[in-house]
């Protein structure tokens, strides 16, 4: 599986598992629901500081988005 649809299925389930819409994960990074969607279907790769600030916002890490067992 290509590494930023995997990246998106888990930013997925991170989001569902904090009870987020992407409406409102997309307002808190300052997107649009369109914009923030394409990184949940891995049309658009997130970049470093993106990345930190959604593992920050669902408690997470970038291992985990990632899919890497530590």
């Amino acid at each position: 599986m290509e590494l930023a649809k995997k990246i998106g299925m888990n930013l997925k389930a991170a989001r569902r598992a904090k009870g987020l819409t992407q409406k409102e994960v997309a307002a808190k990074m300052l997107m649009t629901q369109q914009q923030y969607s394409r990184f949940e279907n891995g049309v658009f790769e997130l970049n470093y500081g993106q990345l930190l600030a959604l593992c920050r916002l669902l408690d997470t890490t970038p291992n985990d988005l990632y899919g890497v067992d530590e």
